[in-house]
């Protein structure tokens, strides 16, 4: 399977767009917000100085006076050291101030306060204008207050306000992407924890996923359960069917075996003795490789329900060399046996681990020459036991002996002798069953071959 893109990769990156793009909403509403209480403040301030010096103008014979006071003006100063302009007139006649000061257009009422932003000796200002009546009813004018003022300190305090903005909004952004990541790993972790239950499985267990998921993944654990399901289905019944194939075949077997036998015994020919001899071989190398395919359906099946109960190699070992001394002895193979004069106790499945050794001692007699020697020691150190067979045969030729273990893979030398090819194969399987290894290698004193059965203490 080719993988197309990763989930949290895609989910963290348009998790940090979402943060970045409300990063960027959180900066410009910052700052607008913040600019616009500046500038409000700043009419607030215009509004009032203008007021103060509308309110001191008086109306004296016929004319305006204005004593103009110093806190319409010094007020102005606490916003920055920005210049300050007015202009005060009556009836379009300047009472004091500059003449050439702009003025906003008085569209309120009398006594609301016009704002305007406009360029004044080179510089942009902000501009306010009060009207106020004077004078009697009859003799009524009306005075305009300017008042203006320069927007450096303005500008400096947006500046502020921007870098302000701009450091929160990062601040923001890293945290909010930050917390992307742990949200793209906290809302995968169903994913890791149900890769992880199903991937700490051995290679034979089809058992169901009983992992807690969420809802989203009930339908992928229903699928991949249902699917594990069939399998496991579809095993046993090829198991079944090697069993039962092994079993009616080694049955006829038997009984042709015991025909061909009494027919040997009441021939008289050599020639038709060596060819019914020859059938007699033929048969017990058939009957043997059912037994092995039967052995080896059974070890595939046992290894999902492993059974531990406690065993003593010594007695297994002892058992299998009993089992396979008639096999030996007719071929005045002898059988050492280098065992320790204690119990070895051991947590496993006696069935399987009698099978396997059966399997590697049955090897090791088939190939070995007649009147050799065959030694099964076990042995006990550090890192575990290891069962070996050693014996005086034909070894494995020029063949990689990690291929040995393969299904049906057979020696190079030994193309002469029948043989199925599955004996290492089943006792590397008893073997990584009870989490050991099975170690093949050539005799070290000599011509022949080295089967160990390794496994933990």
């Amino acid at each position: 399977m080719t993988p197309n893109g990763s989930i949290r990769r895609r989910l963290f990156y348009q998790l940090a767009g979402v943060a970045a793009l409300l990063s960027l909403a959180f900066f410009l509403v910052v700052r607008g917000v913040a600019e616009r209480a500046a500038e409000g403040t700043q009419d607030d301030i215009l509004a009032a100085s203008a007021t103060a010096i509308a309110d001191s103008i008086r109306s004296e014979a016929g004319g305006a006076t204005l004593d103009l006071p110093y806190s319409a003006l010094s007020m102005l100063g606490t916003v920055g050291q920005d210049r300050v302009f007015y202009r005060v007139t009556v009836s379009g006649q300047t009472l004091t101030g500059y003449d050439d000061l702009p003025a906003p257009t008085l569209t309120q009422r009398h006594g609301e306060p016009a704002f305007e932003t406009a360029l004044y000796r080179d510089d942009e200002i902000r501009v306010v204008s009060i009207a106020r009546p004077i004078g009697a009813q009859a003799s009524r004018s009306v005075a305009i207050v300017t008042v203006a003022q320069t927007r450096q300190g303005l500008e400096s305090i947006s500046r502020r306000i921007t870098t302000l903005a701009t450091g929160i909004a990062a601040g923001f952004f890293f945290l909010a992407t930050a917390l992307s990541l742990w949200a793209a790993s906290s809302a995968l972790a169903p994913f890791d924890r149900l890769t992880e239950a199903v991937t700490r499985r051995g290679p034979k267990d089809l058992r169901p996923v009983t992992a807690n998921t969420p809802s989203e993944l009930v339908p992928l654990v229903d699928a991949l359960n249902s699917f594990m399901g069939r399998l496991r289905t579809s095993l046993h019944r090829t198991e079944d069917f090697i069993a039962e194939a092994a079993h009616r075949v080694r049955t006829p077997l038997a009984t042709v075996r015991a025909q061909a036998e009494v027919t040997h015994l009441k021939l008289t020919k050599d020639e038709h003795k060596k060819a019914i001899r020859e059938m007699i071989r033929a048969i017990d190398e058939s009957s043997r490789s059912a037994g092995q395919m039967l052995d080896h359906a059974m070890v595939t099946f046992r290894a999902d329900s492993l059974t531990r109960e406690d065993l003593d190699l010594v007695a297994v070992a002892q058992e299998t060399c009993a089992r396979l001394g008639p096999t030996a002895d007719l071929k005045d193979i002898a059988i050492h046996r280098v065992m320790p004069d204690h119990k070895v106790h051991f947590q496993g499945d006696g069935i399987l681990l009698q099978a396997a050794l059966l399997n590697i001692l049955d090897n090791a007699i088939k190939y070995s020459p007649e009147e050799s020697e065959i030694t099964v020691s076990l042995t006990e150190d550090g890192d575990g036991l290891r069962l070996s067979v050693t014996d005086q045969g034909r070894g494995f030729g020029n063949i990689d002996l990690s291929r040995l273990t393969n299904r049906y893979e057979r020696g190079a030398n030994v193309g002469d002798v029948v043989g199925s090819g599955l004996g290492l194969t089943i006792a590397e399987d008893v073997a990584q069953a009870h989490g050991g290894t099975l170690s093949v290698a050539s005799n070290a004193k000599g011509a022949g071959a080295c089967v160990s059965f390794i496994l933990p203490r």
